[in-house]
């Protein structure tokens, strides 16, 4: 499986996208400061209490990356597609659940974080402590306030609805996070870099803006037979 703090908090337009985007306006675009960025990204995120979505992620390693070979994804991973469902709602409330080509979910209330393999008949348990908190997931479950403590926020181009953040632990687990919103104000993109020289890239359709979301989506329970792991 794709590396388990991706798959469960990497909520990220394509590289054929987003990447022509943000080199045509670095000779054009004039950046917000700091605090206009965040003021800005704030607004964006206010409208939205709940989010459904599709999704399909890839990881790929940049040419130089020189991380050793037994961290991050393994070769067989890396430029494989991964699709699924994306359901949240503030505060807290995350449903991630990979359809293909292996199965797995992750689902949290906002006090303990399940992650499921019903290929290995394993369940994770995990307290959603400072520092499962201080990930990408937080953007669209989280409240506004915590996500300024934990990032600097900024945007490269003030015209345009995309922001790159930078975490202010340097004990993340990635280096910048862009994410990008489309015209119906939800996220279209979400792109994370590592110190592993890695790339992933979730791209988001069938969007569907403060949907209806029933309570027990959230709500995990382990199938009889499964192994659970507290960690």
């Amino acid at each position: 499986m794709i590396s388990v703090k991706k798959v469960a908090y990497a909520l990220t337009l394509s590289a054929s996208v987003v990447a022509p985007v943000m080199s045509a306006t670095a000779f054009a675009a004039t950046a917000a400061s700091e605090q206009q960025a965040t003021s800005n990204l704030v607004k964006q995120l206010s409208g939205m209490q709940s989010l459904s979505a599709n999704f399909e992620q890839t990881t790929k390693a940049t040419n130089n990356t020189r991380a050793p070979k037994n961290k991050g994804l393994t070769a067989q991973h890396m430029n494989q597609t991964f699709k699924g469902v994306m359901k949240v709602e503030r505060p807290g409330k995350f449903f991630w659940e990979t359809t293909s080509p292996s199965k797995q979910t992750i689902a949290t209330t906002g006090k303990t974080v399940w992650i499921y393999d019903p290929d290995l008949q394993q369940a994770v348990r995990q307290n959603l402590d400072d520092q499962v908190a201080n990930t990408p997931a937080l953007l669209l479950s989280g409240n506004t306030n915590q996500i300024m403590q934990s990032y600097r926020v900024t945007q490269p181009d003030s015209s345009k609805t995309y922001y790159t953040l930078y975490p202010k632990d340097s004990e993340g687990a990635f280096q910048s996070l862009t994410i990008s919103f489309g015209a119906n104000k939800a996220p279209s993109l979400m792109i994370l870099q590592d110190s592993l020289g890695q790339t992933t890239y979730v791209r988001f359709n069938n969007v569907k803006l403060n949907p209806s979301i029933p309570a027990s989506t959230f709500n995990f329970t382990p199938p009889k037979g499964t192994d659970i792991i507290d960690q």
